[in-house]
């Protein structure tokens, strides 16, 4: 059941009430990160290997770019809106997709099928560009399946947590174990590589047109549920005596945290600290609403991976530097500045 309410809750979980954020302070963040969202496109569309001055490979370079960009677009917009999602229905700033295991699930369904189309079991039927999109989504969906079956209506988010987390070392395992196989090949090795280190260089248009619509109805969906994610953040029991079914709903909000994450994940690769940066930065400026904060998330999280890719394509290297690794150098200190800064309000009150 879809609650739709309008308040603005703390993230510890206490009946604090804030004040409304004006409305014009709003409008103008929207416009702040519209403005970026802007500007990161046309740089991503105006640097990288080629020069546009030539007309024979102007139109080729503008459409290998405009499909990164479009990648990154939809991972950078699905991790962070995943990222929100999760952090609410945990009651918890500091948690991230990954925690449900639905992430390792898409990650490994991804390289099995990287290794399907190297060893030639994909078949025919399927598009080879489709078959990675369509091994992401089904191990995600594998994931998600084993995770609602061992976490039924009474199961709590500890319950949700554990299995998570076991499901999580269970693929990270398998997928190590894929990884090895792949060695004999110097190809399929350097793919899987590639795919698990996260990038959008390799990213086809087919791939993009398949991930966009799961991306699309994950976000749509995450924002119908936004006022119930704001009860949820002041406990389940006073989510319960606003009728909220509290099993139901984070069932639900699971399911579209997994369909994010997993299309996220087939245009991407592992990209790390999107969900975790992202949903930490914007709070502080647009509050912890989930009706305003979801559509935030989603322009700052696709400004912030189309500008990574720019860095990744522009860094001095003989090799491109993959997606994930400038992510994680950047997203790692910001985040540990923004867990400093939490802390240090909580203990001040």
């Amino acid at each position: 059941m879809v609650v739709d309410v309008d308040v603005t809750l703390t993230m510890d979980g206490t009946n604090d009430y804030a004040e409304p954020t004006p409305t014009m302070k709003i409008a103008f963040v929207y416009a702040v990160l519209v403005a970026l969202l802007l500007a990161a496109v046309g740089l991503a569309l105006a640097v990288g290997h080629g020069q546009l001055s030539d007309p024979a490979l102007r139109s080729t370079l503008l459409e290998l770019r405009a499909t990164r960009v479009a990648a990154a677009l939809l991972a950078g917009a699905a991790l962070a809106v995943g990222g929100v999602v999760v952090q609410g229905v945990f009651r918890n700033p500091l948690v991230s997709p990954s925690i449900l295991g639905t992430t390792a699930g898409a990650s490994l369904g991804g390289q099995l099928s990287l290794l399907a189309l190297a060893w030639g079991a994909a078949g025919s039927t399927i598009p080879a560009e489709l078959v990675l999109p369509l091994g992401c989504l089904l191990g995600a969906g594998v994931s998600l399946a084993i995770l609602l079956v061992f976490c039924r209506e009474r199961a709590g988010t500890l319950m949700l947590i554990l299995t998570g987390f076991i499901l999580s070392s269970l693929f990270l395992a398998v997928g190590g174990f894929v990884t090895s196989l792949a060695q004999d090949q110097w190809d399929l090795s350097r793919a899987v590589v590639a795919f698990t280190l996260g990038g959008v260089g390799g990213t086809g248009a087919r791939q993009v047109a398949a991930a966009a619509p799961f991306v699309l109805v994950g976000l749509v969906a995450s924002w119908a549920w936004s006022g119930t994610l704001d009860v949820l953040i002041s406990g389940e029991d006073e989510a319960r005596t606003l009728g909220v079914e509290v099993g139901q709903a984070r069932r639900w909000t699971v399911v579209w945290v997994a369909v994010l994450t997993s299309a996220a994940i087939a245009v991407g690769g592992n990209v790390a600290f999107v969900g975790l940066v992202v949903p930490h930065a914007l709070r502080p400026i647009v509050g912890v609403g989930h009706r305003r904060l979801i559509p935030a998330a989603a322009l700052l999280g696709a400004t912030f991976l189309v500008a990574c890719d720019v860095i990744a394509r522009v860094f001095p290297s003989r090799t491109e530097l993959p997606l994930g690794v400038i992510t994680g150098i950047i997203g790692a200190p910001v985040f540990l500045y923004l867990l400093a800064r939490y802390y240090r309000e909580v203990e001040h009150g």
